[in-house]
């Protein structure tokens, strides 16, 4: 794991490790030793390989998140990927874990201490509008930004380009078209989940005075571009 050295003595934890860009930006975290601890927040034990020795990994039950207020002290960073569908939780448990959970553990890290809380929302975010999953997100982005943090970050990412583990017959056939797209218009509607978990380091390592930030989806490329890609 990072040294005192490289990570600044600075703590982080992550919220959603178990899904596409959390996983991404678990793989981002350990690779630039940003921190000297790093707290993996879900419902279950990641199975990490060779990564589960450097990192800490607290078990809790979203329904009672108040009961685990512990797991969110003495961090410096809170970094959120959390979410789900509704086609697999269904509308209310969509709202549920995507604004809900969200905005109670938002609450829990800033009153742990946490300074920075830095928020995977998505393209189009709008607590008006008539769709619900944009609805969602425009919601907890508000409700988040409520919490006071010292420095509040919000990426707005389109389509998210992956390889992702489970079988979306419908979301394949979308990541083609948006993937087809990128070779034209790389930055329009579409990032791949590397790019969006590298912009949400390096949000956190460079200064910066703003209390809120939203990164739309050409910034998220142009900032996670900017960042030299381990190994290169």
């Amino acid at each position: 794991m990072a040294t005192a050295a490289s990570g600044g003595g600075r703590s982080c934890f992550v919220l959603g490790a178990s899904g596409q860009t959390g996983r991404e930006l678990l793989r981002e975290l350990l690779a630039r030793r940003a921190f000297t601890r790093v707290t993996l927040i879900g419902r279950r034990r990641l199975s990490l390989g060779e990564a589960e020795a450097a990192v800490e990994q607290a078990v809790v039950d979203f329904e009672r998140l108040g009961e685990h207020a512990a797991a969110f002290q003495g961090h410096d960073v809170g970094f959120c990927c959390l979410g789900t569908t509704r086609a697999k939780a269904g509308a209310d448990g969509f709202v549920r874990v995507d604004r809900d959970y969200v905005a109670q553990a938002a609450e829990l890290a800033r009153a742990g201490g946490c300074k920075h809380f830095v928020l995977q929302s998505s393209q189009g975010a709008n607590a008006q509008s008539r769709f619900l999953y944009l609805r969602v997100k425009g919601e907890v982005e508000n409700l988040v930004n409520a919490v006071g943090f010292d420095r509040c970050t919000i990426l707005r990412p389109g389509v998210l380009l992956c390889k992702r583990q489970e079988s979306r017959p419908m979301e394949w056939i979308v990541q083609q078209f948006f993937g087809a797209v990128a070779c034209v218009f790389p930055t329009a509607n579409s990032v791949p989940v590397e790019t969006v978990a590298r912009a949400m380091v390096a949000c956190v390592l460079q200064p910066g005075e703003e209390k809120v930030k939203v990164l739309e989806n050409r910034a998220i490329h142009e900032l996670g571009k900017a960042v030299p890609q381990q190994g290169t």
